[in-house]
């Protein structure tokens, strides 16, 4: 079976697998808030893979969407009050405006010039919530962003107390974002995206408006992005300046990296790759950035398609 076809296999069913496998994923993580973590930054990367395995394009920019939808979701509980289930949808659509801004100016560069760009607007995102101190909390964060009980109709989940419902609760939302993803690559839009990676100046010749493009991508993959951060605010009851910070753009590129960017699944083997290892090393050694970081190369070095990526093209030749 050639790679073309066992990609095309594999995507007419990659959305049921995909949620077969989370459905189960709580019990065979080591604890539910870990399953949760993976989840949320499984989406995360899925987010920033939109522009950066599917276009070909590196971000280094993605933690101001995953903040400011985190942010934005928290300060419109936390100050004003609105009901957790709309407040995400201010998150998303904060991060999505604040993704089409960026995504205006970075446009106008290429290759590395694009990343240094990204990096440095994201940067100016992280100075600006970190002045707005009466909302966003300073350096302290914000706080109080708690969702104690969901009140399904038929019953209530205390998602406080009961980790394996917050973890169900969270993976609703990341199903229904997997789907959109799926139809997104699906599409003759994300025909066109594969078309930028291979080759921009062909496809630039072929008559599509390439600049365009990678602005509604990377307008889309905020979106993505800011549903990741409004879900760990929801999460973790709080939201830490640090979401903001290029270590979290970082964070994306590396779990998109190891998982296999340009994948479907790869976003969350990645994830779950990265923070299990995490959760590991960090209880033999204080020195885990050392260890992972060198774990990291090696995958880079002789995986240089990722986990999931490898796993694909070992299936294929055989």
């Amino acid at each position: 079976m050639s790679m073309s076809n066992l990609v095309r296999t594999v995507t007419k069913n990659r959305v049921m697998t995909v949620l077969a496998f989370l459905l189960v994923f709580p019990f065979l993580a080591p604890y539910e808030a870990l399953a949760t973590d993976v989840l949320i930054y499984g989406l995360y990367a899925l987010g920033l893979n939109l522009v950066f395995g599917y276009m070909g394009v590196l971000s280094f920019g993605h933690a101001a969407f995953f903040g400011v939808g985190a942010y934005g979701t928290g300060i419109a509980m936390v100050h004003f009050g609105v009901h957790w289930v709309p407040s995400i949808f201010i998150g998303i659509l904060m991060a999505g405006l604040t993704a089409m801004i960026m995504g205006a100016m970075a446009i106008r560069t290429k290759g590395i010039y694009f990343a240094m760009v990204t990096l440095a607007l994201a940067q100016c995102v992280y100075y600006i919530v970190y002045h707005m101190g009466e909302l966003s909390g300073g350096e302290d964060g914000l706080t109080g962003v708690s969702v104690k009980t969901v009140d399904l109709g038929f019953t209530t989940l205390n998602i406080i107390r009961e980790p394996l419902s917050k973890y169900y609760l969270v993976l609703a939302f990341v199903m229904v974002a997997i789907f959109i993803f799926s139809r997104i690559i699906n599409s003759p839009f994300g025909s066109v995206l594969e078309a930028i990676r291979e080759n921009e100046n062909r496809a630039q010749a072929c008559g599509y408006d390439v600049k365009l493009t990678k602005w509604v991508a990377f307008s889309i993959s905020g979106l993505f992005c800011g549903l990741a951060g409004a879900l760990s605010a929801i999460h973790l009851s709080v939201v830490p300046i640090e979401s903001l910070h290029y270590h979290q753009s970082g964070l994306a590129v590396m779990m998109a990296l190891l998982g296999g960017m340009g994948t479907f699944f790869g976003p969350f083997i990645g994830a779950m790759a990265f923070l299990m290892l995490e959760d590991i090393i960090t209880t033999m050694t204080s020195h885990w950035q050392l260890f992972l970081g060198a774990i990291f190369m090696i995958f880079v070095l002789f995986f240089p398609r990722g986990i999931w990526g490898s796993i694909l093209h070992w299936i294929s030749r055989r």
